[in-house]
């Protein structure tokens, strides 16, 4: 598969007000991620992909734009998930290019990718969401089965460039896996990297990640 002609759609949820950005956006979700969490917020994402239809990027943009005057006139757009749609940046991209230069984006990530996935993105977003898990490898190790290396480096390069005020970084209070004095660490860290607008909460599911479906 060419990343940039076709990816595994998961789901389009249309008009949804108050989250995932601002005003009134569209979420777009890819299968695949590279982190197998304990608790996963979306577990079909990590289904099997090889029965699964391939979209284009124009039935992907026909799909969002048929909204745009809603996002227009609410300073939304379209929000871009998963899974982790960082895998599919070139797939995005062709998309945006369609037609997306007034609409506002945002991208729901782990950032647990190549830096070189979300550089090429920059230029086409207005923001990010991401979700860090917790600063703590160990912690992030054993709730995630991946090391969170990729991440601070990646945080800490977005810093660096200036793109700190155009990213909501979640730090979520995981029950079984750090604790508030672990959050409250996480954030004192993000702070000293220059990131200021956080999304505080505690995770409320019972999915346990056994393996792909």
């Amino acid at each position: 598969m060419e990343e940039s002609r076709l990816a595994p759609l998961m789901g389009l949820d249309r008009l949804r007000m108050g989250t995932d950005g601002n005003g009134i956006t569209s979420l777009v979700t890819f299968y695949g991620c590279p982190l197998k969490c304990r608790f996963c917020l979306n577990p079909q994402c990590h289904r099997e992909i090889s029965n699964i239809k391939l979209s284009r990027p124009d039935e992907v943009y026909n799909m969002v734009a048929i909204d745009e005057l809603y996002y227009l006139a609410t300073g939304g757009g379209v929000t871009f998930g998963g899974g982790e749609p960082l895998l599919y940046s070139e797939f995005i991209i062709k998309v945006l290019e369609l037609g997306a230069k007034e609409w506002n984006i945002t991208i729901e990530t782990s950032l647990n990718v190549p830096f070189e996935r979300i550089k090429v993105l920059l230029p086409y977003i207005n923001e990010m969401i991401v979700d860090i898990k917790d600063i703590n490898p160990q912690i992030y190790e054993l709730y995630t089965q991946s090391s969170n290396k990729v991440v601070l480096e990646n945080l800490k390069r977005l810093a660096n460039c200036g793109y700190a005020d155009k990213i909501v970084v979640r730090i979520p209070l995981i029950n079984g896996y750090n604790k508030q004095d672990d959050v409250q660490n996480s954030k004192r860290i993000l702070e000293y990297m220059g990131y200021s607008t956080f999304d505080i909460f505690e995770y409320k599911t019972d999915y346990r990640y056994e393996g792909k479906r």
